[in-house]
């Protein structure tokens, strides 16, 4: 669970991000387009999420202690809440309402060849920044559509920036519909509509980073792949009668508080048990890094009267 990945994605689209910005502000400010202003708006609010999601891997690093004796991983996840929130208030909201005055406002784009050549050159920055993230994402998810490896993966510092980049592509898209409305089609509203349709844009890419981040927030399990993964190093030592019951949690994207329900053999003194304990939780800790092993061990009635080979229920 290595995050030097996702520090490379955030680092790639917060310097693309930043580029872009300030080169889209000088030309909505050169022609008076809505659209493009909208749209460096949009990578402002972009740069500061990045920074926002930097600081969130930089809090979660921090190790354990007396107040967080699992760590600080949540903070990425409070931290990836907070985007999403700039996200629906500063670029969504901001772009339908500059959209609407636009509509009822409009007026003719001047020099519409520059916002052509501006777009043109963020679609390749903002296609290198989204190529970074959905290799990554990719990686880790190789086998699964896009939208399925965003609901299964737990760090957002990766498919935030996937989802952000996505919908910048999108967006740039139809800042381009509205200059070609406005300018070579002879009607101005089509910038301002172009800037409501980028707003609903973000919006909707705001509420996909709430609902992955509020669900990551109130507690989500593990992989079912982890938790084969645990179960077997368990049931592999010949101590562990069965594994009547695995739950999980994540507490972060490298992470994850796993309780086990263990049946031991009936015949271990305490002293083999403790020895069978801290070997269960080594043997955890050294196949899954990152996972913390909490036992619980049933009374020997309940370990007579239960079904040696019983299938682990998953959390």
């Amino acid at each position: 669970m290595n995050q030097s990945g996702s520090r490379f994605v955030i680092y790639a689209a917060l310097a693309g991000n930043l580029a872009i910005a300030a080169t889209k502000l000088m030309a909505a400010l050169y022609t008076g387009s809505s659209a493009m202003f909208t749209e460096a708006v949009h990578s402002f609010v972009d740069t500061g999420n990045q920074g926002l999601l930097l600081y969130g891997l930089h809090r979660a690093a921090r190790p354990a202690d007396d107040s967080h004796n699992f760590g600080h991983g949540l903070e990425l996840y409070f931290w990836s809440f907070v985007v999403a929130l700039m996200i629906f208030a500063l670029g969504g909201a901001y772009a339908i309402y500059e959209g609407i005055e636009k509509i009822r406002h409009p007026h003719p784009i001047e020099a519409a060849w520059v916002n052509v050549a501006v777009i043109g050159t963020a679609l390749v920055f903002e296609g290198l920044s989204f190529l970074a993230a959905w290799r990554e994402m990719r990686h880790r998810f190789a086998r699964l559509p896009l939208w399925r490896a965003v609901a299964r993966s737990k760090d957002p510092s990766t498919f935030a920036v996937v989802l952000e980049d996505g919908a910048a592509l999108i967006g740039l898209g139809f800042a381009l519909a509205g200059i070609v409305g406005s300018t070579w089609l002879g009607r101005p509203q089509s910038d301002g509509v172009a800037s409501v349709a980028i707003g609903l844009l973000l919006v909707a890419t705001a509420m996909v980073l709430f609902r992955e981040t509020r669900s990551l927030l109130t507690g989500e399990s593990a992989s079912p792949r982890l938790i084969e993964q645990a179960t077997a190093i368990l049931r592999s030592d010949p101590r562990v009668l069965g594994v009547p019951r695995l739950r999980s949690l994540h507490l972060g994207p490298t992470t994850v508080l796993l309780a086990a329900s263990l049946d031991l053999d009936r015949d271990l003194s305490a002293e083999g048990i403790r020895h069978a304990v801290g070997d269960l939780r080594g043997a955890i800790r050294h196949g899954l890094p990152g996972v913390e092993l909490l036992l619980e061990l049933r009374e020997a009635e309940a370990v007579a009267s239960s079904d040696r080979g019983a299938i682990p229920a998953r959390p």
